[in-house]
């Protein structure tokens, strides 16, 4: 008879032997990735850990080994933060200039709907860019706060949202002066910049609190080559996606109250805890903490500026070569400086996005009904840019005119809102189900929006329109309000 060692080393082989045949659908995926690499142009910032802080690099080859949640092996705990957590915490509000600063383990999107807590109460109105991410909508659905929507600089020629000025955010409180709070996205996703000082002294004269969506400004804080931050321009409340830009990895975020922000921080850290989940991945701490100081080292500091070096770069090369258009300030913007948004005549965003991909194993970050978005990371090369600088003019020299695509199907809605009722109202309500064509004229309970870059087309409460149905060609069906 065997011993139990025995037995449970037989057993043992048994598992191993059947392991290869057990559907493994996102292993697969990721055996996948590695065994045929892209050129990456997109999020997260780290790219492929060329931007990541080697201290970290070198713990994360014993990775099984550490994966853990707080409170275990002196790591600390997150609510309330105590411990290493604490500390990195605060090293984290030291380099960004804030009063506070959170770690985020759902994305800025926990943040915005922290801020949706924090900030508002049922009825309260908030001033709210068009433009807005979908978490900002969340946060309405969860507070019951009524959003007055303004309606960004639109450009169709570029298929994009330009910035919101300090005049309409005035004349808008003006119209409304029960408004508790202005919340606006800057920079918008393709990096146009809002003037946050001008519309910071205007909630300052008024008293509105401001809450920055400056998810896409991660580096700001960290280079005097990049923009100011809301956090130094006299807003309330900032998160920073640092997954996006900032080097830290996918889910980790930064929600950072000012050094005069009228929020109370138990109240934030209240709200967060009630937020978060109550077991937090350390490695997702810690990426945030090797992010920060990453960018504080000498080599962080020189990749940043190479960041912005490349997209001049991209840019300079491009302008040059008939067919091919690049969002420039020359274009009377204000840019986040690592961010190239490129159009070719004739030839639509999605189309260049998936030639780029197939043609040229080259992933960009995202494409809108007329052109593409790409970044530049403080992990990209020089050669990098150069394999997509040389792409980007072989495809714009070929003739892709005969080839109709994408005619009937829009991607980045710039449409006006009709409102029936708030988000919260709407969404609480009875629906039914309904093919995407007969919805028309109905009220919206689905809350849709492409991601990236994560704008809604439609919110619960709003009206249907014809003007939507471009937008919703992957939708058979919607949710709408039931009719009595």
């Amino acid at each position: 008879m065997e011993d139990f060692s025995q037995k449970i080393i037989n057993e043992e082989k048994v598992v191993v032997r059947k392991e290869q045949d057990i559907e493994a659908p996102l292993v697969n995926a990721l055996e996948n990735s590695l065994q045929n690499p892209s050129l990456q142009f997109h999020i997260p910032g780290h790219t492929k850990g060329a931007g990541l802080l080697e201290r970290f690099k070198n713990v994360l080859k014993n990775a099984p080994l550490i994966d853990n949640t707080d409170e275990f092996n002196n790591f600390g705990t997150l609510h309330p933060a105590t411990g290493p957590v604490k500390r990195a915490q605060e090293l984290m509000a030291e380099a960004l200039g804030a009063r506070e600063s959170y770690f985020l383990l759902n994305g800025s999107s926990i943040g915005n709907f922290a801020i949706a807590m924090s900030c508002l109460k049922p009825d309260d109105k908030v001033i709210i860019g068009r433009n807005c991410h979908r978490s900002v909508i969340t946060g309405l659905i969860m507070t019951g706060a009524k959003p007055i929507w303004l309606n960004p600089q639109k450009h169709e020629e570029w298929s994009i949202w330009g910035e919101i000025s300090y005049h309409q955010i005035e004349n808008a409180i003006k119209q409304n002066p029960e408004t508790k709070m202005v919340w606006i996205t800057s920079p918008t996703y393709e990096g146009v910049i809002s003037d946050i000082k001008r519309i910071s002294d205007v909630c300052k004269k008024y008293d509105v609190l401001l809450a920055v969506d400056e998810a896409h400004g991660a580096l700001w804080n960290f280079s005097d080559k990049m923009p100011t931050s809301a956090l130094h321009l006299g807003a309330d409340v900032v998160v920073h996606s640092m997954h996006k830009t900032g080097g830290s990895f996918s889910q980790s975020s930064i929600l950072s109250l000012s050094q005069n922000s009228k929020i109370r921080s138990d109240v934030m850290e209240n709200n967060l805890r009630l937020l978060h989940t109550t077991s937090p991945s350390v490695m997702l701490l810690a990426s945030l903490d090797a992010a920060r100081a990453y960018l504080q080292s000498e080599e962080g500091q020189k990749n940043i500026e190479k960041s912005i070096k490349i997209a001049d770069y991209i840019k300079s090369e491009l302008r040059q070569y008939p067919k091919v258009l690049v969002l420039t300030e020359e274009d009377g913007f204000r840019l986040e400086p690592s961010r190239v948004y490129i159009m070719i005549k004739n030839l639509f965003g999605r189309r260049l996005e998936n030639i780029l991909r197939t043609d040229y194993k080259i992933e960009i970050e995202a494409s809108t009904d007329n052109g593409i978005l790409v970044l530049t990371n403080i992990g990209n090369k020089i050669e990098e840019a150069k394999i997509l600088v040389d792409a980007i003019k072989e495809i714009a020299a070929r003739d892709f005119s005969d080839i109709p695509y994408g005619e009937d199907y829009k991607f980045m809605p710039l449409l006006n809102p009709i409102i029936k009722m708030s988000p919260k109202e709407a969404f609480y309500r009875g629906f039914e189900v309904v093919e995407t064509s007969k919805a028309v004229g109905r009220i919206s309970l689905d809350l849709i929006a492409e991601c990236p870059p994560g704008i809604f087309v439609l919110a619960p409460g709003e009206l249907v329109t014809e003007e939507h149905l471009p937008y919703l060609k992957n939708y058979k069906t919607i949710k709408v309000l039931k009719e009595s």
